[in-house]
Formats: structure tokens, C-alpha cells, sequence
């Protein structure tokens, strides 16, 4: 709660001043101080100043001042306070008020690939997802830890260059900045790559947050033989730095005793520099930011008036948009234009140019006399790899054979265990069948859980091995080269690199994927890339084709995996291709992306990666499909229909099934799905996927474990072969419809966030299901010609 939301006649006590420079100097000498007990006496007849009542003397704070000062009131902590049913006494009061006080928010802002997620992991054990390739953090986390008596309740931010507004991530990350002012910022920086790195620690020295650089993987630059005297550099910059590992955990407790120094003001390592230009610029700059600084009520509190004059001369929109409403504005706005044709005549570049140039040209001084460097050019292992994965001539086939290696890998090595667990369910469904009495909680158990359940829980050790692949490419930095690989490749489809890693990430899951190209600059590419997305087989789908594919081409099922996923891929460019073409404009924006070095994966982190993604599958098993698989049981149970007169109890059930509601809609449906050689049975398996494709087979194993009595203790793929119900070519056709039509509901909801509207999920479902029957139908019948 802020002060400028307290009551008149109300009090509160102060827990912390916001605000940068000489109005949170101004506010503090005033008595705001933390731990001091505040009453608001007095309203203005237009709401503003507002008179409040401190340390036995009466003050006025404009209403945006008081925004800035956060307090803590009776009322507040009674409905933060659950146990708490009337007013707290004052030493419940005060063991609240302590507990805020030594409560710290840092925000942890870096470079991609600076190791930002791997320190809020180390430091929350958290499981938020770590990948070697830009962009892999599309939002914040948030995560809370103690320590030394302290709540530090940390956020990870998206990675970023700058705090310009030039990208989604930069204006987020500014804007957080802005909007929740942390007490601390911890900067994560790469130890090895200081130069790049070290652009976005000066625009936050602007900004002027209280801050520590995280001199991260620092036993690479250690390796390297360079040395760095990160002491000398801190008191040159003005802020501490610690190197740390965050992958081991050196240096975090050292980090953190950073932290609540610079929390409690008492770390004699911080001070305010300015970024020192040349004359041309800083001429400029303290002309406009004195003009600012006699009027400091009309600026933002957030910002000091130098930032404000630096971004004013760049002409940045969202910092003109905030300062517009001053009424001295058009005085400092006619100045900027003055000095921007100044610094033109003078330098011959643009002001954002200049003062880049300027940034990096104080980041190699202050380097010049810290870094001593290592007399190894450059990184050669990352080298060596790199001409090797990235020629133009090997980069491409050894792509391809890396993708197909992990598809036949899943297949393949994901048999052996997937038998066990089938053959478990088969067994457990025999031993449940045998200690209940014949009826409908029986069939409910043993058809409709342990059928429907174990016929997608049989997959896990496929998706494990899926997501073991797609971790390895990202955490050892290959998934950028895949990228940088594919560019030209993209361009083909409208396209370039960049929107390649959300699409590799779909063969995992659609719903991350999607929200994966906030990342993507351009509004047209990144709709295009949201919009295909989904023809990216993801591995909810790949149950139904280990499914299908093993048991009617068990041959050769690694090789049709394959092909299915490079279908899809085929599907996915030609609808890029289409959408640019009919759809949206050229668009020519440049390919920039980071290609990190090269890292061994931890075997720790990686099976971390591979578990947390599976557990969403198991996640799935135990909820949606349990519920799912009951709902399907119940509507292929009832109505009962009477079949007394047929001869077998084969024939007998099959009659139930076909006349269940589940039958009925399956039947209206399967019109529609006959030209692909399905009967009614896959027509309502298809709907049921609109939940989550996985419940394609558990539909299937219901339906199948209810009609074959002769046959309960068999897998789900001898019911699908004794049936005779398809051919190969059908069964073909379902799994390019499978893997085609519309997106699951979480997929489609994705789309209408990440796109802004429903407009666009709607095209998704209809788009993707007419060209999915489109392309079974053909699948289909061309198998059927040439007699697959």
C-alpha cells in the first residue's frame, strides 16, 4: 500500500521511500524515514497536495510524491493475516512492520544467454526453464527465499541489450523497472564477454537503480587466461560486482551479502557516476537536463532528469509519450531539436548513434585498465564445432540427421520400456477385473480408467526421450546454430531464423512455443509464426503416432515418425508462404541473433528439463485424461441397449457401443470422416482431441476395451489390428488429420492471447482442419493407388 492511498484520519507506518536522486533525498530529509508512523491529516479541495502529520510537525506531499512512499497499515496486514480476526496489538504490529522492512525486491536483468534464469533457480529453486539460445525467457518469474533474516522476492526478467524501445523485451523490462521500482537490480553479466555485455550495465547506470553486477560463468573467463579486476571496475562504475557460477552456486551467498548492503545503504562500493560523453553531446545533455531539473515536479519520479534529457535527444517514443503532458514540455521538446541538429553538424551521425558509440567507447576504457586478456584468440572449441555444424554444405544434412535421429530414437529406444508399462495396466486391469463383480463400476474401472488411463500413460518414456533431445540442443547452445543454420531456409517461407526456435520448441509443446515469439520484432512475422505453430507436431500427438505407427508399420515406424514431422514442417512453410503472400506484406527485418558459445550440458540440468516438461505430461495423465477417459466410458456405456438377441458377446458389446451416445455422434460425424477411410469410432476419437490430442488414444482404448470382450488383456494395438476397422492407408491418413487439424484448447486460447483476438484462433481452427482433411483425403487415396 502507498501513502497516497491512505485515508484522512487513518495511520500507517513507512516501510520504504521510492524514487531516485534529489526528490527521494528531499522526501527522507522531510522525516519520511522507514519504520516512522505517518497520519494523514488533510485532503486539498481538488484532492491535491494532501497534509500529512510525521515526527510532531505538519507537511504537504503532492499526491505523486506519496505514491512513492510504501507503508504498512493495521487494515492492510489484517487482510494479509488469516489468522488474524480483529485488529492486531501493537507486537503483532511490530513484528509485521520488521518483517517488511527486511523485505527486499530485486529484479534480475541481463543479456540472453547471460544466465539470468540459471541464478533465479540456484537462488529460488525454482524450475523455470534454462536454454543456450536468445529468447528462451518470454516473461517474468517471480520466486521468494530467505535469507539472513531477510524475504527477497526476486524476478527474472526477459532478456535484453537495452532499455530502448526498440523490442517487446526491452519496453517490458523498462517498464517494470519503472512500474515496481525493486529496491536492488542485480545485472547478470558474462564474465567472458564483458564488451557486449556491458552496454545494457550503462543504460541502467542512466536509469540509476541500486544495483550489482553478477559477474557471471566467471570460471570461463578463469579458463580462458584472462584476469579481471572486478574490485577496480566496481568503484570505476560505481557499482559492486561478484563473480559468480550460478550452474555450481559460487559466489551466491556473496551476491546476496551484496544485496542487503546495498538494501540497508550501507555499501561503501556504491555511488552514482555519469556516462561522460564527449563535449559535443554532453553540451547537449546538461543544457536540456538543467532546464529539466528547475521543474522536477513535471518529470517522472521514476527517472532522473538526465535520463530524461539522454532519451528526450534520442527521441525515445515511450519516454516523449511520458513527459508530453508537462506543461514545460514543448520549451525542453523545441531545445532536443536543437541539439539534435547540433550533434548531427558536429559528428556527422545521429544521436543514437553517437551516444551507443560513446557507451562502448567508456566500456573499453574502463576494460583498458581492468582486463587483461588472454593470449588465446577467441573461443576455438566453439569455433572448430562451428565450421563444422554451420557449413553451408554439412549444416543442413547434419540438421536433418540430428532430427531424425531423435525421432527414431523415441520410436525405438521408447519401445522397450513402453512394453513394461503396457504390460503393467494389462496386468492390473486383469487383477482389478478379478476382485470385483461383474457390473458398471467394473467396466467404469477397468475399461474407462486403467483402458483409457494406461493408453497414453504407455507413451511417457517416448515424450521422455523427445524432451531429452530438445534439452540437450538447447542447453549446449546448438539450438541458435539451428537457427543461423535454417535462416535462408526461412526466407523461403517469408520468414527468418529468429522464428525458427519457437517452431522447434513446438515439437514439445504448442502453448510455450507460441508465447516464445514475443521475442519476434516484426508484428506480421511473429502472427505468421503463431499461426503455424501448431503444424508443429508437439508430443501430445505423439502417442497417436507410436500408436498407429507401430502397429501397422511396425517395420519401418522410425522412419514414417519421420516423415510425419517433416510433413508437418512442409505443411507449416507453404502456410507461411501462403499467409505472406495473401495475408500480410514483405518484411525484410534483419536476422540478429546471439550464437553463444558452445557449453556441455550438466547432467543435473538436463534431466531436470527432461523431467519438469514430462511431469506436465503425467500432470495430464492424472487430471484431464482420468477425467476425459471417464466421460468417453460413461457416453459409450449409456443408454444401454438391449442385445439379447445377438450371438456373441463380441457382437453383443459392439451393438452397445455403436448405439451409445458416444456412437450416435461418432455416426452423425462420420460422413465427413469416411472418405479417409475412418469409421465412426476415429470420428469421435478426433473430437475428443480438442481437449488434448492425447485423448485421441485414450478415446481409442476406451472404445476398443468396451466392444472386445473376447480379447480384454490385450494391448490397445492387437484390439486396433483384430478389429480390421483400418488399413494402412487409413491408418496413415488419421495420422496426417491428427497432426493437422485444429490446435488443443490451451493451443487455441495461446493463439488469441499472442495474437490479440479471437480472430486469429478462429482462422486457426478452421484453416487448420480444412487443410487437414484436404491433405488425408489425398494421403489417403494416393496410398491407396500405389497399395501401401
Amino acid at each position: 500500500m502507498f501513502l497516497s492511498e491512505l485515508k484522512t484520519g487513518e495511520s500507517a507506518v513507512i516501510i520504504k521511500v521510492r524514487g531516485h536522486g534529489g526528490f527521494r533525498r528531499r522526501i527522507l530529509e522531510m522525516g519520511f524515514v522507514r519504520g516512522q508512523q505517518v497520519e494523514s491529516v488533510l485532503n486539498a479541495p481538488l484532492r491535491d497536495p494532501i497534509k500529512y502529520r510525521i515526527m510532531g510537525y505538519e507537511v504537504s506531499l503532492r499526491r505523486s510524491e506519496a505514491a512513492m512512499i510504501e507503508i504498512l497499515t493495521p487494515y492492510e496486514l489484517l487482510t494479509q493475516r488469516s489468522d488474524l480476526s480483529t485488529s492486531p496489538h501493537d507486537e503483532v504490529m511490530e513484528q509485521a512492520i520488521n518483517a517488511k522492512i527486511r523485505e527486499i525486491n530485486v529484479a534480475l536483468v541481463g543479456n540472453p544467454n547471460s544466465g539470468k534464469t540459471s541464478i533465479f533457480n540456484a537462488l529460488t529453486g525454482g524450475h523455470a526453464h534454462v536454454g543456450n539460445y536468445s529468447g528462451v525467457t518470454v516473461d517474468a518469474k517471480s520466486g521468494s527465499f530467505k535469507y539472513r533474516d531477510y524475504t527477497i522476492n526476486i524476478t527474472d526478467l526477459p532478456g535484453t541489450y537495452a532499455l530502448s524501445a526498440y523490442t517487446p523485451e526491452e519496453l517490458y523490462v523498462r517498464q517494470h523497472l519503472i512500474d515496481n521500482q525493486p529496491d536492488v537490480v542485480i545485472n547478470s553479466v558474462v564474465a567472458s564477454n564483458l564488451e557486449r555485455n556491458l552496454y545494457l550495465t550503462t543504460e541502467l547506470i542512466d536509469l540509476n537503480p541500486k544495483m550489482v553486477v553478477a559477474l557471471n560463468m566467471y570460471d570461463e573467463l578463469e579458463q580462458s587466461g584472462a584476469k579481471l579486476d572486478y574490485e577496480q571496475l566496481g568503484r570505476m562504475i560505481g557499482v559492486p560486482m561478484v563473480p559468480i557460477v550460478a550452474r555450481t552456486g559460487k559466489g551466491l551467498n556473496e551476491l546476496l551479502d551484496e544485496i542487503i548492503l546495498i538494501f540497508e545503504n550501507e555499501n561503501p562500493k556504491v555511488r552514482h557516476i555519469h556516462i561522460n560523453y564527449s563535449t559535443t553531446i554532453e553540451t547537449q545533455v546538461k543544457r536540456l537536463s538543467q532546464m529539466m531539473k528547475r521543474h522536477l515536479e513535471e518529470l517522472p519520479k521514476c527517472f532522473p532528469p538526465r535520463y530524461c534529457a539522454i532519451k528526450l535527444l534520442e527521441g525515445d517514443k515511450a519516454v516523449v509519450d511520458m513527459l508530453s503532458t508537462a506543461e514545460h514540455y514543448r520549451e525542453w521538446r523545441t531545445q532536443a531539436a536543437r541539439g539534435v541538429v547540433q550533434i548531427a553538424e558536429n559528428l556527422g551521425e545521429d544521436v543514437e548513434s553517437a551516444i551507443s558509440g560513446e557507451k562502448y567507447g567508456f566500456i573499453e576504457g574502463a576494460l583498458a585498465e581492468t582486463l587483461t586478456r588472454s593470449n588465446e584468440a577467441g573461443d576455438g572449441s566453439t569455433s572448430l564445432i562451428d565450421r563444422i555444424v554451420t557449413n553451408k554444405y554439412l549444416g543442413i544434412p547434419l540438421f536433418l540427421l540430428l532430427m531424425f535421429v531423435m525421432f527414431w530414437s523415441t520410436f525405438t529406444l521408447g519401445t522397450y520400456p513402453q512394453e513394461w508399462i503396457e504390460s503393467g495396466f494389462v496386468w492390473l486391469g486383469e487383477l482389478v477385473g478379478s476382485l470385483m463383480s461383474e457390473g458398471a463400476l467394473k467396466d467404469l474401472i477397468v475399461d474407462g480408467i486403467i483402458g483409457g488411463v494406461g493408453s497414453v500413460a504407455v507413451f511417457l518414456p517416448n515424450i521422455l526421450i523427445l524432451y531429452l533431445f530438445i534439452s540437450l540442443m538447447e542447453d549446449s547452445g546448438y539450438m541458435a546454430r539451428a537457427a543461423f543454420i535454417m535462416d535462408k531456409v526461412m526466407h523461403l517461407a517469408g520468414l527468418h531464423g529468429k522464428s525458427f526456435i519457437p517452431l522447434v520448441m513446438g515439437f514439445g509443446c504448442n502453448v510455450p512455443a507460441i508465447m516464445a515469439t514475443r521475442t519476434i520484432e516484426s508484428r506480421s512475422s511473429r502472427l505468421i509464426t503463431i499461426l503455424i505453430n501448431p503444424f508443429m507436431s508437439c508430443s501430445a500427438r505423439l502417442p497417436v503416432f507410436i500408436l498407429l505407427a507401430g502397429t501397422f508399420f511396425a517395420e519401418s515406424a522410425g522412419v514414417v515418425l519421420f516423415g510425419l514431422y517433416l510433413f508437418g514442417c512442409v505443411m507449416a512453410f507453404a502456410t507461411a508462404r501462403v499467409l505472406r503472400r495473401f495475408l500480410f506484406g514483405e518484411d525484410e527485418t534483419p536476422f540478429v541473433m546471439e550464437l553463444p558459445p558452445y557449453r556441455i550440458p550438466t547432467l543435473k540440468a538436463t534431466l531436470r528439463h527432461m523431467w519438469e516438461r514430462s511431469a506436465q505430461y503425467l500432470k495430464k495423465i492424472g487430471g484431464l485424461i482420468l477425467v476425459a477417459a471417464t466421460i468417453i466410458w460413461f457416453l459409450s456405456y449409456y443408454p444401454r441397449v438391449d442385445v439379447s438377441g445377438y450371438e456373441s458377446a463380441q457382437s453383443a458389446r459392439a451393438a452397445q457401443s455403436e448405439g451409445s451416445y458416444l456412437g450416435r455422434i461418432g455416426k452423425f460425424c462420420e460422413p465427413v470422416m469416411e472418405p479417409l477411410g475412418l469409421d465412426w469410432r476415429a470420428s469421435v476419437a478426433m473430437l475428443s482431441g480438442a481437449a488434448a490430442k492425447e485423448i485421441v488414444v485414450s478415446t481409442l482404448g476406451v472404445l476398443y476395451s468396451v466392444e472386445d470382450a473376447e480379447h480384454d488383456s490385450a494391448t490397445l494395438s492387437e484390439h486396433l489390428i483384430a478389429s480390421h476397422n483400418y488399413s494402412r492407408a487409413a491408418a496413415l491418413a488419421m495420422m496426417i488429420f491428427v497432426m493437422l487439424y485444429f490446435p488443443c484448447v490451451a493451443t487455441v486460447v495461446a493463439i488469441a492471447q499472442e495474437a490479440g483476438g479471437w480472430k486469429w484462433a478462429a482462422f486457426s481452427v478452421v484453416y487448420n482442419t480444412l487443410l487437414a482433411w484436404l491433405a488425408a483425403w489425398g494421403v489417403y487415396h494416393l496410398a491407396m493407388l500405389i497399395g501401401v
